[in-house]
């Protein structure tokens, strides 16, 4: 059938027409795909008097089709499937919006955006995000003083969405006595704060005008810290920070900067897990164990060396032995350097063998000759040697060499 309707070229618009009404779900699947292929706005005008006549399922996937075809689709007849009609329909013609829309869908879709029912809203408001045209972000700017309600709030998510930058717009809000607005605007200035503007989000955290409207604003600069682009710079607003915050708030500031990582994180969450103040400790310690990047082995070694209390030890030196095990492209001499360390400083026998889980996991003759070392520690004698048994038979290409390093530690009966 695609042949016969390709080969007639547009006098084949009529039979796809024919199977577009097919009862035959195969023959109608056929039709869309072939559409697809004929680029003739004869049959965009064709699916278009075909869609008030289909059934619901049917007009969705044909508006599918329809927005497939950007160069010659109707639009206004998309706009119009937008509005009230089957659900169905309705959704298919918001996220074909979204893909071939421009400026002149924005009215229709901030009113589906406001929709009572909640996927079409939904539909609307993803598709505001994604709305292309060069105009659309300037017409969004050019309502918003107007605009009142549920349609003030919507415009400020939409700025957000289409990472518009209108800073003065979004700290006007904050000031709105509707809590909604200024969680949206909070929000917004997440996705959209520039980096000179950044100050603006660390200050509605540290000092937040409505005490509801801290966790919010939290959020949002949690945003907006991991997408700067220079994380220096931004760790360094974020640790200037710290002295003017409360306790809680340093938490969290803290928090953050564990996410944007760096030189300067690292630096200022190891001085807080080295601090005086039991709660800064607390957190800094939690936070290096957890640490993303192998930049922070010095710093969990230090505090594994000079942490007061058992406890926070304990989280040094396994987020300092985490980072050889969970970084498979380090080096194999550094990997192994900080198994020696944690052997040497680690306090607990249990701490101590999570290295010898490493060694297993990273078999070579190196992390065999370091397994047989560990085994002249007393409590992890029989643990070790049984690591280096694991280890041998794993080693490929140097059996010779494994052969002698067993034999000269003794342990080369059967092997």
């Amino acid at each position: 059938m695609r042949g016969a309707i390709l080969a007639r070229k547009l006098d084949g618009i009529p039979l796809l027409v024919e199977q577009l009404r097919s009862d035959d779900r195969g023959m109608f699947q056929i039709a869309l795909s072939t559409a697809r292929e004929i680029s003739s706005a004869d049959v965009d005008k064709a699916l278009a008097a075909e869609l008030d006549r289909a059934t619901p399922d049917r007009a969705a996937l044909m508006i599918a089709v329809m927005a497939d075809r950007p160069e010659t689709v109707d639009l206004p007849v998309i706009l119009k499937a937008a509005g009230p009609g089957p659900l169905q329909v309705r959704l298919a013609a918001l996220t074909a919006l979204g893909r071939i829309g421009n400026e002149s869908c924005l009215s229709s879709l901030l009113d589906a955006a406001l929709d009572s029912e909640a996927d079409v809203a939904q539909a609307a408001q993803t598709a505001l995000g994604e709305l292309p045209g060069e105009g659309v972000n300037n017409d969004v700017l050019a309502r918003l003083p107007n605009a009142q309600g549920d349609m003030y709030r919507l415009l400020i998510e939409v700025i957000g969405q289409r990472r518009i930058e209108a800073v003065a717009a979004l700290l006007k809000a904050l000031d709105h006595a509707d809590s909604s607005v200024r969680a949206a605007a909070l929000t917004s200035l997440g996705s959209t704060v520039t980096p000179k503007s950044l100050n603006v989000l660390i200050t509605q955290v540290v000092t937040p005008k409505r005490a509801d409207d801290g966790p919010v604003a939290l959020q949002a600069l949690k945003t907006a810290s991991i997408r700067m682009p220079d994380r220096e710079v931004c760790a360094t607003e974020l640790a200037a920070a710290l002295d003017r915050s409360s306790a809680t708030t340093k938490d969290s500031l803290l928090e953050i900067l564990s996410e944007v990582g760096g030189s300067k994180a690292l630096q200022t969450v190891g001085a807080a897990a080295k601090s005086d103040d039991p709660q800064l400790q607390d957190t800094g310690s939690r936070l290096l164990g957890k640490w993303s990047s192998e930049d922070a082995a010095p710093v969990l070694l230090d505090l594994a060396k000079t942490a007061p209390s058992d406890k926070y030890h304990v989280r040094a030196i396994k987020g300092y032995i985490s980072l050889a095990r969970r970084f498979a492209t380090m080096p194999e001499p550094q990997r192994l350097e900080i198994c020696q360390n944690a052997l040497d400083v680690a306090r607990n026998p249990a701490d101590k063998q999570l290295v010898l889980d490493v060694l297993k996991l990273y078999p070579s003759v190196a992390s065999l000759k370091l397994a047989i070392k560990a085994s002249q520690i007393p409590e992890l004698k029989e643990d070790a040697t049984q690591t280096a048994l694991a280890i041998a038979p794993k080693i490929k290409g140097n059996a010779k060499e494994v052969r002698e390093v067993l034999s000269k530690a003794g342990l080369d009966k059967g092997n």
